[in-house]
């Protein structure tokens, strides 16, 4: 891999299963971004992931990779 360049989804951190229902929905999330980020309506692919409940719905609208920015924090 070039330097620099990241694996898709190496930067992600989605809960395995939703905190409501317990559905688990870690696994589509890397689909979902790369779908989204192609101009599909974010509802469209998450109907056809069957994710019916607005709990787990909430989780892939609602989240934000912010691994990057919590990195450039000094290591103790």
């Amino acid at each position: 891999m070039p330097k620099g360049k990241k694996a898709i989804g190496e930067n992600m951190i989605i809960p395995l299963r939703c905190f409501s229902c317990g559905k688990p929905i870690g696994h589509l999330y890397e689909e979902f971004k790369q779908r989204v980020e192609a101009g599909e309506p974010a509802k469209k692919v998450m109907d056809e992931f069957g994710l019916e409940r607005y709990c787990c719905r909430t989780l892939f609208l609602g989240h934000v990779d912010l691994v990057d920015m919590a990195g450039q924090f000094k290591k103790f």
